[in-house]
């Protein structure tokens, strides 16, 4: 289309013998939020690379507001008016935020001097329009990663971007966080600025973008108006199959209680006389709005930061747990929801990080057994279908799903009794999600207890065998597995009779 901000026709690119990208088209115009749905491996970051200038095409045709665009560069696309916000923010932690956005956007001159007052008033210009309440004058490794989100954001803002990229933007934001994100993404589209949108939230999608193309095995199987759509449409084109795949059903009862807290407490942590119980074979979903203290008691159960009132119970006898030692030693494992700060390594190999919480058992002694090391990683790449050229590949080597399968591993390996998890499918493509829920599943099945914690309300609806509603630091409501979705938040609200 003439009008159209961003015009890619037939492209294509190839790895090696791995086609990425088969002949895709794309566009985008001006006002427009167009939302890129796909797997992870679907080729949608090797077209945003493309678009960016980080990678060249093999075929194909890209216009830029009508005009033909023969090569792009990083540079290049910077001057075009094309901006990129990815999920994990490029910026210093060594410099304020003002320094920050100043080196984003002044153009160095010999000689001249720093206008700081300047900067410092051009910053807050820039975070008082998206609503930020970030200092200026503070150090980027003091900020949070939502509150480093936005200073990224702001950058982008100041560049005067006609063509915004805007890659899993929500990850790591609070609800409120996200809302605002929003307001500022709709006040791009008013300004004419057309902004593409990749996010593996569904909801997100229907709630603020104009069009969604769908990308399945570097190709373009649709390009939909969103009103047209559905939530099982859209999976279905990402997947290839019907969305009652990615909910396995319970296929065993629940056995005796495992573990059960009485009136558990954590000033610390802002944990309030939770009990709660959960037994073998069963998957215990954990909802609940931002701050409501399910993390902490995560933390708590593990040892992280300990109880300071209340009681824990294994198998009906009493155990204190003062580290996370104490925790792993009574059979309790925890993957938590930052992978990339906690659970994986990226530098170190698949077997290394599946066997870092066994390191004793593995390596006994002064024995260095790197063959059973090996065997172990083998076994659990086999059975948790980790996508990889084997146990010696690096971490960073796996999409987000296969290393949330390898965090899985290293704490199956302790053979535990309790697994808490975190957020398990958050920012995993929908294929990898329903082979995580798959697993979490099959461990229910061979008698695990599942604590599950996650802000995903379908997949807290679609696994939980009962559902706890948390709400200020404490057990709001315990309900059963097959409450609709209004009980859950009503629960998680606070409103009277949405809670048993």
């Amino acid at each position: 289309m003439s009008s159209a901000l961003l015009q890619l026709s037939s492209v294509t690119k190839s790895f090696g013998a791995v086609r990425a990208l088969k002949g895709v088209s794309f566009d985008l115009q001006a006002g427009e939020v167009h939302a890129l749905l796909g797997e992870n491996g679907a080729g949608k970051s090797t077209l945003i690379k493309i678009i960016t200038g980080a990678h060249q095409p093999d075929g194909g045709e890209i216009a830029i507001s009508g005009g033909r665009v023969e090569k792009l560069s990083p540079a290049g696309t910077h001057k075009l008016g094309i901006a990129c916000i990815y999920q994990q923010p490029a910026l210093f932690p060594d410099l304020t935020v003002a320094e920050n956005i100043g080196l984003r956007l002044e153009r160095a001159k010999k000689f001249s001097r720093v206008d700081w007052n300047s900067r410092r008033e051009q910053a807050q210009k820039l975070l008082q329009r998206i609503g930020a309440e970030i200092s200026p004058e503070a150090e980027v490794r003091s900020l949070s990663m939502p509150e480093q989100q936005l200073v990224e954001i702001a950058c982008a803002l100041g560049t005067g971007a006609r063509i915004v990229i805007m890659d899993e933007p929500t990850a790591s934001l609070t609800q409120k966080e996200t809302h605002l994100l929003f307001a500022v993404v709709r006040e791009l589209r008013k300004s004419g600025v057309g902004v593409i949108y990749i996010s593996h939230r569904l909801e997100e999608i229907f709630q603020l973008a104009d069009r969604v193309t769908v990308l399945r095995d570097g190709e373009s199987v649709g390009t939909n108006h969103v009103e047209q759509m559905n939530e099982a449409a859209l999976i279905k084109l990402m997947v290839g199959r019907e969305v009652s795949a990615i909910y396995p059903p319970a296929e065993s009862a629940p056995g005796e209680v495992v573990l059960a807290t009485k009136n558990l407490s954590c000033l610390v942590g802002g944990v309030k006389n939770v009990s709660l119980e959960i037994r073998a074979g069963e998957i215990l979903g954990m909802a609940g709005l931002v701050g409501a203290g399910r993390t902490e008691l995560a933390r708590v159960l593990f040892g992280i930061t300990p109880a300071d009132a209340g009681e824990i119970f294994l198998n009906g006898e009493l155990i204190k747990i003062h580290s996370p030692q104490d925790a792993v030693a009574h059979g309790i494992a925890y993957v938590p929801e930052d992978r990339r700060r906690h659970g994986v390594i990226l530098e170190l190999p698949i077997a290394q990080n599946m066997t870092m919480a066994i390191h004793r058992r593995i390596f006994p002694g002064t024995w260095l057994r790197f063959g059973a090391e090996k065997q172990l990683a083998l076994e659990f790449i086999r059975n948790l279908g980790v996508k990889t050229s084997g146990p010696d590949a690096p971490g960073n080597s796996l999409s987000g799903g296969n290393q949330q399968k390898v965090s899985l591993a290293r704490w199956l390996a302790t053979k535990p009794k309790i697994l808490i998890l975190d957020e398990p499918t958050q920012g995993v493509d929908v294929g990898a999600k329903s082979e995580i829920h798959k697993i979490i599943r099959s461990l229910a099945k061979n008698g695990l207890a599942v604590l599950m914690i996650s802000s995903d309300l379908p997949e807290i609806l679609g696994m939980s065998d009962r559902i706890a509603v948390m709400r200020g630091g404490t057990i709001a409501a315990i309900l059963p597995g097959k409450s609709d979705a209004q009980t859950v938040m009503g629960a998680a609200l606070g409103q009277k009779g949405a809670g048993g």
